[in-house]
């Protein structure tokens, strides 16, 4: 007579999120002309925060290859927004150093320039600091803390939470 032997669960195949969306990203990278979509995910990286602020790429233009020709580098397309463009259209050789620095090689030949809102979220509102009586009476249920700095900050702290 055989044994039975519990049978024991395989290792969990589990994928992250971004594994699974990536053929989608893609596709949808490469419509746009971006063989890499590292360059839409790190503009900040790349082209430095003071011009990310303001700019973002759109989409990479490539010409057409000719045949026994090497092939011409891309046009990068910045949406870029209202009166910043003049600031931006200046730093077009920076951002072009930096943009094939990050390729390794000569991609993007020039810049063109689209005038629009950028696409990223708005940062959500800072919220009101929370008033002196609620952080006063926070500040006397602390007890006896002798860094006053800490004790403020704490005191505010609190009375934040509280308001929450």
């Amino acid at each position: 007579m055989s044994k039975l032997r519990p049978i024991k669960p395989g290792p969990i195949s589990a994928k992250p999120l971004a594994v699974l969306l990536n053929d989608v990203f893609a596709e949808a990278y490469a419509k746009q002309g971006f063989a890499a979509r590292e360059l839409v995910t790190r503009w900040a990286q790349i082209a430095g925060p003071e011009i990310a602020a303001h700019a973002e790429p759109l989409k990479m233009q490539w010409p057409r290859p000719v045949e026994g020709q090497p092939q011409e580098p891309a046009t990068l397309v910045l949406r870029v927004e209202g009166p910043i463009a003049l600031e931006i259209q200046h730093s077009a050789d920076v951002i072009l150093e930096r943009v094939n620095r990050f390729f390794g090689w000569s991609a993007v030949g020039k810049l063109a320039f689209r005038q629009a809102p950028l696409s990223r979220a708005r940062r959500p509102a800072r919220p009101a600091p929370p008033d002196a009586k609620s952080v006063a009476k926070v500040a006397e249920s602390l007890g006896d803390i002798e860094d006053e700095q800490l004790k403020s900050a704490l005191a505010r702290l609190g009375a934040a939470i509280k308001r929450n």
